[in-house]
């Protein structure tokens, strides 16, 4: 059962930027540790980064290949996490991800245990 809901998928050149959405219609996102994952062709699923539940949003990142790059806010009106991709590489390339838990750590979350996950949107960077 899908409880979380990605979008904002596409193809986009080398160099561009992407913004992905996480929506939740059942429930509130902002009790919820959020993290994104990213499953590039022929490789295994990596979560990437987490927002926290905290005051200030804190974003942990796990993937050195995202740092700089990536990072992702909350927005509360719209109970929406986003990740905001900029200057995508060929090997950005995959299906994202989300995924949340009230209870466990962004750690746990990004390693794959969760309560919620989405079905994932499709990234296509190239030239």
């Amino acid at each position: 059962q899908v409880q979380l809901v990605e979008s904002g998928g596409g193809s986009v050149q080398p160099g561009g930027s992407l913004t992905l959405s996480c929506a939740a219609s059942e429930f509130t996102l902002d009790y919820y540790n959020i993290a994104w994952f990213r499953q590039a062709p022929g490789k295994e699923r990596e979560g990437i980064l987490c927002i926290k539940r905290s005051n200030d949003d804190e974003v942990v990142v796990y993937s050195d290949s995202v740092k700089g790059r990536f990072s992702a806010t909350r927005d509360r009106s719209k109970n929406t996490v986003f990740l905001r991709m900029n200057n995508l590489l060929p090997e950005d390339t995959g299906v994202y991800t989300c995924a949340g838990d009230r209870f466990k750590l962004c750690r746990t979350i990004a390693e794959g245990q969760y309560t919620y996950g989405g079905q994932g949107t499709q990234v296509t960077v190239s030239a």
